[in-house]
Order: structure tokens, then C-alpha cells, then sequence
């Protein structure tokens, strides 16, 4: 597991969490405040660049590595047998 998805890894979660949204509720609605999250990380970006609000910088690349940091979590409380996660076969597969 490594800190930046790809879109592949991502688009393949994010089908995942559509496909049983009616199973899962919290994870899909989990997963969309994640990808929330990344959005704004990279959409932030630039206005931090252009305005010279260096500090913003560093919460941006927080936004974006938080998909990754997700999953990471997720696989570890997974391997720990203390949380489920169908889906975090899907985070590998690239």
C-alpha cells in the first residue's frame, strides 16, 4: 500500500462502494467524504500558489494523500481482524 492512488485505484473502490452502497451505507459514504477530501487537496493547490498562502501547502497534501492514508488505515485494522474491509484487495491491484 502506498501513500498516492492511482485514478485506477481509486475509480476501483469507488465502484466497489457504489455496488453495495446498500450493504455498506457508512463505507460508501466514508469513501465520498475521502475522495471529498483529496478533491479539495488538489483544487487547493493552486489559489495557495497564486494568493502566496505558502501554509495552505502543506493541508493540501494532506487532502491528497488522504485516500491512501485511508486505505492504509483500513488494511491495517483489517489484518488486525478488529475491522472488515471487502474492498481492500482493490487498493493493490495496480
Amino acid at each position: 500500500m502506498h501513500l498516492f492512488m492511482s485514478l485506477g485505484e481509486l475509480e476501483r473502490i469507488k465502484r466497489w462502494h457504489v455496488a453495495h452502497r446498500q450493504e455498506h451505507p457508512l463505507e460508501h459514504h466514508l469513501w465520498d467524504g475521502v475522495l471529498t477530501v483529496w478533491l479539495m487537496g488538489w483544487v487547493g493547490c493552486m489559489p495557495a500558489m497564486i494568493t502566496q498562502a505558502l501554509w495552505l501547502l502543506p493541508l493540501c497534501m494532506v487532502g491528497i494523500c488522504t485516500p491512501g492514508l485511508y486505505a492504509r488505515w483500513r488494511q491495517r485494522v483489517h489484518a488486525a481482524q478488529r475491522l472488515r474491509c471487502d474492498w481492500i484487495d482493490l487498493a493493490d491491484a495496480d
